[in-house]
């Protein structure tokens, strides 16, 4: 199997700054974030939407996604250490110390939670037990060979909470944010599963879940493909739940051919492009559902 490059974009320099930002791996927060402001947009269409609201969404997301990561990176340090692939990432190269990771977290993690508070009463209720799942993420391959679907489902909070920021109660018909919510847990889940694929035989050694290590690489690979189907099919849904328009479904036919590309790119026996797989086609797909969406409500 060929190998797979080093996971992950990483920014230059060599400032303190340059390394918190890259603990927490800022650029992939492209992924998940266009899917939290298409909640937004389809609250939008049914009641008016601030720019403080925005903003405060933005700050939930990035602070909520800043807490998670960092953890994921304390919780794994070990692990990464013994990583090959990983031994380049901040905490296991000395580069900021465990200490420095946990002020990170407790810091990102009251800016989280007093940004959600100040959106409306029901994010605030709901803030702890969303921070307390997206954190317990990042110990499930200890006991489970499912961690992508955890992952999926705590990215799958953001468009649910981008519609409650602006609506303050539960979509109307029901399964519109129920649609989304399997939309982005489907994708993210299977996108997942590409980020483990090079490690199949660390995790195997190591005692880590993963689909991979329960069903082998093309057996991961085909349940990638299935769990991307269903996104396709459940952002369909969710765009008929909230009312989009033709643009919008346009978006999702691009999306979907992304997503088709993303599979044509991965083979179970040469794994050498899945950075541009794994990071790039998967922004681009999430910004592009978001811009057409943006189309859509404005026109």
């Amino acid at each position: 199997m060929s190998p797979a490059p080093p996971d992950g974009q990483v920014l230059r320099g060599d400032s303190t700054l340059v390394h918190y930002l890259n603990l927490v791996k800022l650029p992939h927060t492209l992924f998940a974030l266009p899917f939290t402001l298409l909640g937004v947009v389809a609250a939008s269409f049914r009641t008016a939407v601030s720019w403080r609201t925005i903003g405060l969404v933005v700050l939930a997301f990035t602070a909520a996604r800043w807490a998670a990561v960092a953890f994921n990176m304390i919780a794994d340090l070990e692990f990464d250490r013994a990583n090959p692939r990983n031994r380049g990432r901040v905490l296991p190269q000395g580069r900021l110390t465990p200490r420095q990771a946990w002020v990170s977290l407790a810091a990102a993690a009251v800016v989280f939670m007093v940004a959600a508070a100040a959106i409306n009463p029901l994010c605030g209720r709901l803030s702890l037990p969303a921070l307390a799942w997206i954190l317990a993420y990042s110990l499930s391959k200890r006991f489970t060979y499912w961690p992508h679907l955890w992952l999926g489902l705590s990215l799958a909070i953001a468009p649910v909470g981008g519609y409650l920021a602006v609506m303050g109660e539960w979509s109307e018909p029901w399964w519109t944010l129920l649609a989304v919510t399997v939309a982005v847990a489907t994708w993210v889940a299977g996108f997942d599963i590409f980020h483990a694929l090079p490690d199949e035989e660390f995790d195997r050694a190591h005692r880590l879940g993963s689909a991979v290590v329960r069903l082998g690489v093309p057996g991961a690979l085909r349940l990638a493909r299935v769990l991307h189907t269903l996104t396709v099919a459940a952002l369909v849904l969710f765009g008929r739940g909230a009312e989009f328009g033709p643009w919008y479904y346009a978006g999702v036919a691009v999306a979907a051919g992304i997503l088709w590309r993303e599979h044509r790119l991965l083979h179970a026996g040469d794994l050498s492009r899945l950075g541009a797989a794994f990071f790039a086609m998967n922004a681009v797909m999430s910004a592009s559902v978001l811009g057409f969406a943006l189309v859509d409500r404005l026109v």
